[in-house]
């Protein structure tokens, strides 16, 4: 559906979780960066969260909702007496992108501003795979069905999502808006060989390395990855695998290292920060992204490549509608191990070429920058 151009200076409401890089995450960065892109454009951004920083930013505006380390009801009581004193009153336009922040103002938000849906994914389906209790993924499916009935349209970063909205939520696909997710290029970037970059975070000067920034999570993949580096190490000896992140399951990772005798071969980093993130790309010769399911869109796809290291991922969501166009080899015929270890072993061997850190940059400054993302994004929210 195309809607008319609105190039007027707007006041647009945002409700989200955290704020990045306080608080990490796939949601966080994105909200951050459409904030500042949107504020280039001279909109007037105003951010509710939790946690958020005292201080205004430099283009937006902040409303604290809660503290992040209270009880869940403190901090929905606090969200909805707090979102009453906002700055924006009146907005021209809401865009809403978590489920558990927005439900308590509901009932708040102006009746005759249109409200967006950003859907960055499905929380109870996501919960539901990470092995949380029917009480806890019914409460998900029942808050995200009384927010989603409020709001008048949704934005969706791949068709896969999109997918999932209208079948599980019965969401019309005219409602429905597929607008990739965007990468700040002078974050990512391909500046430093791969010697400096390696030197900078003392990674190995003379192994091929692979990198994998996740949330240690099962549906990540993680555990798929180490057992496939068994047979790719038996072409490749001298692979050294890398991988960012926190989560629950690291002491079981940990543990299937040792069983597989990959010490030395494998190394947890745990957080690795902001900073150091695009030097962590371009230190590697490979990113992999082994997801097993829901992965919406894949930010990190665009990350990697964008700072000039090509990127292996698995045919889960979002991700071959980002890869297909620019490398379909970089994609694998299936989630399972065999598949992973097949391809990383015909990639690492030079059986399959992989594309140039020109190339790979160019194709996300061409697609995915922020600078043509995030006009599209809000082009529907104002509409």
């Amino acid at each position: 559906m195309n809607y008319p151009v609105n190039t007027s200076p707007a006041d647009i409401l945002c409700v989200g979780m955290g704020w990045f890089p306080k608080t990490p995450g796939g949601l966080n960065r994105y909200l951050y960066e459409l904030s500042h892109h949107l504020s280039k454009q001279n909109d007037r951004i105003e951010l509710c969260g939790v946690g958020l920083p005292d201080a205004t930013d430099s283009s937006i505006a902040f409303t604290n909702l809660a503290t992040p380390h209270s009880s869940l009801p403190q901090r929905l009581w606090s969200s909805q007496a707090r979102f009453s004193q906002r700055q924006m009153q009146t907005p021209h336009a809401i865009n809403l992108h978590f489920v558990l922040y927005s439900l308590p103002l509901l009932n708040q938000l102006p009746k005759d501003v249109p409200v967006t849906f950003t859907f960055h994914g499905p929380w109870a389906m996501e919960s539901k795979q990470e092995g949380f209790g029917r009480c806890n993924i019914a409460l998900k499916q029942w808050m995200e069905h009384q927010v989603f009935q409020r709001c008048d349209r949704f934005i969706v970063l791949s068709k896969a999502f999109g997918q999932i909205l209208h079948e599980m939520h019965r969401v019309p696909w005219e409602r429905i808006h597929v607008i990739p997710g965007g990468v700040d290029l002078q974050c990512f970037q391909a500046n430093l060989s791969r010697q400096a970059a390696r030197e900078q975070l003392g990674f190995p000067c003379d192994r091929t390395i692979l990198f994998t920034p996740r949330r240690l999570a099962h549906r990540m993949g993680i555990d798929n990855l180490l057992t496939a580096l068994v047979e790719v190490k038996q072409h490749v000896p001298d692979v050294w695998l890398a991988i960012a992140g926190k989560g629950k399951i690291k002491p079981q990772l940990e543990q299937q290292i040792d069983q597989l005798g990959l010490r030395d071969h494998v190394k947890l980093l745990g957080y690795v920060p902001d900073e150091q993130l695009p030097i962590a790309y371009q230190a590697a010769d490979l990113t992999v992204v082994p997801s097993q399911s829901l992965e919406g869109f894949g930010l990190i796809l665009l990350e990697s490549l964008a700072s000039g290291t090509p990127v292996l991922c698995t045919p889960v969501g979002g991700m071959p509608e980002v890869m297909t166009p620019f490398a379909p080899e970089l994609v694998t015929e299936t989630t399972s191990t065999d598949a992973i270890a097949a391809r990383l072993v015909d990639l690492l061997t030079g059986t399959i070429q992989l594309p140039s850190r020109v190339a790979c940059h160019e194709y996300v400054r061409q697609k995915f920058d922020w600078r043509a993302i995030a006009p599209q994004v809000r082009q529907v929210i104002l509409s």
